[in-house]
């Protein structure tokens, strides 16, 4: 089985393909121009050189969010339209969920953090590989208090904002190394493999964006500021 996913949610761009035993090929471009200018390019060459063609994928996979509003969009969206045109199947990811994949080991909290602007960040909480609260938006204060006095690393694009502020309040917090504290498409799609073999699988036409919360139009919009 040939599992492609990518993932556009935060600062990186990058795509993968997972065999269900190994990561076959993955591209990861954290750099410059904007991701509707990196991710179709990126994709062309990862399956240049894995030698492999579109058609040959059994499952397609997508982080879908939260992150960037519009960098979500593009990955939904470039998922949705490849399985769609193949009648292939989707699994969705959670973007927070991927990040903190690698530190399922971790003995302790494996705090997955992104910057959702405005005094907050978007968070799961996971421990010994199980989840314990959904995908939020908060308050990092708020997420401070609730996390004082266990055992923490924090991973994703929200530790080096707000790295010293997490340090002040937590000064034993523990920080994922630099290179795996960014999104990898390649954990996209290990953690749609588990995900389909529990049947977890949606049409592309089910294939729909996670935002957790309102763009600042659509808040405006709801208070009747617009």
């Amino acid at each position: 089985m040939l599992i492609f996913g990518v993932d556009t949610c935060s600062a990186a761009a990058t795509s993968a393909i997972f065999d269900g035993e190994k990561l076959v090929a993955q591209t990861v471009i954290n750099h410059k121009k904007t991701h509707s200018q990196k991710i179709m390019p990126q994709i062309d060459n990862l399956f240049s050189i894995s030698e492999l063609s579109v058609s040959d994928i059994d499952v397609f996979a997508a982080a879908v969010g939260p992150g960037s509003f519009t960098g979500v969009r593009i990955g939904v969206a470039t998922i949705k339209g490849m399985a769609q045109a193949l009648s292939k199947p989707c699994v969705p990811v959670s973007t927070l969920e991927a990040l903190s994949f690698p530190f399922s080991f971790f003995n302790g909290v494996v705090c997955p953090i992104l910057d959702a602007r405005r005094g907050q960040v978007y968070n799961a909480v996971f421990e010994n590989g199980k989840r314990l609260c959904p995908d939020r938006a908060l308050a990092l204060s708020d997420l401070l208090e609730e996390l004082s006095g266990k055992n923490v690393i924090f991973l994703g694009d929200g530790i080096f904002p707000y790295r010293e502020e997490i340090l002040s309040v937590m000064p034993d917090a523990k920080f994922s190394p630099k290179v795996t504290a960014m999104n990898l498409a390649g954990c996209v799609c290990e953690v749609a493999y588990e995900k389909y073999m529990k049947g977890e699988a949606v049409t592309a036409n089910e294939l729909v964006p996670s935002y957790v919360r309102l763009s600042q139009a659509e808040q405006s919009a709801a208070n009747g500021d617009i």
